[in-house]
């Protein structure tokens, strides 16, 4: 199969071309570097069923030519991490909401190929009385538009109502997924990912920086159960027309411990340090408490099952990041 992967240098958008090439598909990815690395993928260059651009998605000249090759596209690309959209807002909208469109309407003109649209838990937004599971039916509850964070959230949500649009009027096979906290290789903690940004000031000795009191609590995902059920959904002709959790709700930590478990793992000696969210980020910034996956109909739909435990993904992230001292 032909695949296309939109943010394709990207975390995850790099594990996923991995793992297809060695299904056997033949590969084409596309990344601006705006977050992704040209080092992610340097290992699948020179191979003959793996092609790279470097250039943009809103480049609609050459994603007409990319789209109407592939047999399906996994759209990755988008403003991600807290920091990135605080600093760069108007980008990460225009990005975020434009791109999608241009994949979908190309998609949908060349042959209605299918789309697996990339979202996120973000969509289901602010704390509530009481919530900390969250299925895919669930409310959403935003902050006001004065606070730039939750723009990521709404433009998320922009890119679903219109994969659903496609969808319901023009029949485009499209699956939504919604990633909870993936973590693993090659991750970087530049744009606010607290799991390599603990653990690179671990092992550099600098204190760890906990935003908030800590005892927010999240759920990790290692990338390559993420990647898995990514691959999983797309050979899953029922998927279609559906949204899905993706996370791991066994792997449930506190930052407070989370930060603690890296400091031991690391075998550091930096101190740990709590700062407020408006000096981390901006004035008015709110967080959420809990957020944890229900992936209740990820597992009807398929057999998966997340297979790596927080500990094992420590470790490797840890080590990933000595690797490349």
């Amino acid at each position: 199969m032909k695949c296309l992967i939109t943010g394709g240098a990207g975390f995850i958008g790099s594990h996923l071309a991995e793992a297809l090439l060695k299904k056997g598909h033949s590969v084409t990815i596309i990344d601006n570097l705006s977050t992704g690395r040209l080092e992610n993928i340097e290992h699948l260059k020179g191979k003959d069923n793996f092609t790279y651009y470097i250039d943009t998605i809103m480049n609609k000249t050459l994603m007409t030519e990319l789209v109407e090759k592939c047999d399906i596209v996994y759209h990755l690309a988008a403003a991600v991490g807290v920091k990135y959209i605080i600093d760069h807002p108007l980008e990460s909208i225009l990005t975020n909401v434009g791109g999608t469109e241009i994949v979908l309407s190309l998609a949908h003109e060349y042959g209605n190929k299918k789309v697996l649209l990339a979202s996120t838990s973000e969509v289901y937004g602010k704390d509530r009385p009481g919530k900390r599971i969250f299925h895919e039916e669930d409310d959403r509850v935003l902050g006001p538009t004065s606070i730039v964070r939750w723009s990521y959230s709404c433009t998320k949500a922009i890119d679903e109502f219109l994969s659903i649009a496609y969808f319901k009027e023009k029949n485009l096979p499209v699956i939504i997924v919604r990633f909870f906290n993936t973590c693993g290789e090659k991750q970087t903690g530049r744009y606010g990912m607290v799991v390599p940004r603990f653990a690179k000031q671990a092992i550099a000795g600098e204190p760890i920086t906990i935003y908030g009191d800590g005892k927010q609590t999240r759920c990790f995902t290692d990338v390559s159960d993420s990647v898995r059920a990514v691959m999983m959904l797309a050979e899953e002709p029922t998927a279609v027309g559906e949204v899905f959790n993706i996370g791991n709700p066994h792997n449930k930590v506190t930052i407070n411990a989370l930060a603690k478990k890296i400091k031991k793992m690391t075998g550091s000696k930096s101190a740990i340090r709590h700062i407020s969210y408006e000096k981390a980020y901006e004035k008015g910034f709110e967080d959420m408490r809990h957020r944890e996956p229900d992936i209740s109909k990820l597992q009807k739909f398929t057999d998966f099952e997340p297979a790596v435990t927080i500990d094992e993904m420590l470790a490797k992230v840890a080590k990933d990041i000595k690797r490349k001292k």
